[in-house]
């Protein structure tokens, strides 16, 4: 943007809506003033409000219901795509609580295709646990893991509700490949239960293998409903030259 160049007054409207929501002023879910009303209270055309909110609307910052006004998005989380992330870390870098709900925690005999993922005959020993995560009492993630004993002998060991399952298995290795796929998905009934979402609920679902030096250790698959998470990352090519902002 040129130095002097005046910002137009659609922008300096959503700038103003955006400081307020930011201020906690109208909170998640809030209804903010109609168009009249702000038409009145920022001395701006109908056009220029009409503009602003259409665009937070587009931007995800707005919900707006035809008959009922404009409503505060709730913003989902964001976590990183690419990088094997605590997930109790990212909740407390948002300021919010932590808890995990241990539903599963055993030794198992590997099925034919849980197997072919560990490059193990069927029926060979692994770890087995599912675990949902919450942030302020709101479950957003289902974490179900499979550990091959020969990378963590002691896994089913542990208190996963005091130290994360990714906190633990980075502190015995780091992994040197990871396998990341995304699919967006319709939750199971066991799912819809235990995350407790609407069978109607799209959820983001990753699955993720983990190889440190010795060989495969995890398989998880982590289910998250679609509208209280989110991932993505930002992170410089092989090769660039640019630079970040300091």
């Amino acid at each position: 943007m040129n130095a002097g160049k005046p910002v137009p007054l659609y922008a300096r409207v959503k700038q103003h809506l955006a400081e307020r929501i930011a201020a906690g002023e109208w909170p998640d879910g809030a209804k903010i003033p109609s168009e009249h009303e702000l038409m009145d209270s920022l001395g701006a055309s109908r056009m220029t409000i009409h503009r602003a909110l259409r665009e937070m609307q587009a931007e995800g910052v707005l919900r707006r219901a035809q008959g009922l006004g404009s409503f505060v998005q709730r913003q989902a989380p964001r976590s990183a795509l690419l990088e094997i992330t605590d997930i109790a870390e990212d909740i407390l870098q948002r300021r919010g609580r932590h808890r995990a709900d241990i539903i599963t925690l055993e030794a198992i005999r590997a099925d034919p295709e849980t197997a072919a993922a560990f490059g193990l005959r069927k029926g060979a020993k692994l770890f087995h646990s599912v675990i949902v995560h919450h942030e302020n009492d709101v479950p957003i993630q289902l974490e179900d893991r499979y550990v091959t004993p020969l990378f963590a002998p002691h896994y089913i060991d542990q208190d996963f509700a005091a130290q994360t399952t990714a906190a633990y298995l980075q502190s015995l290795a780091r992994p040197t490949e990871i396998e990341h796929i995304i699919h967006a998905v319709t939750p199971d009934p066991q799912t819809q239960t235990l995350l407790k979402i609407p069978a109607t609920e799209s959820c983001l679902q990753l699955t993720r293998r983990t190889w440190p030096a010795a060989g495969p250790a995890t398989k998880s698959t982590l289910t998250h409903p679609g509208s209280r998470y989110s991932r993505g990352s930002r992170y410089d090519m092989p090769g660039s030259t640019s630079k970040k902002p300091g």
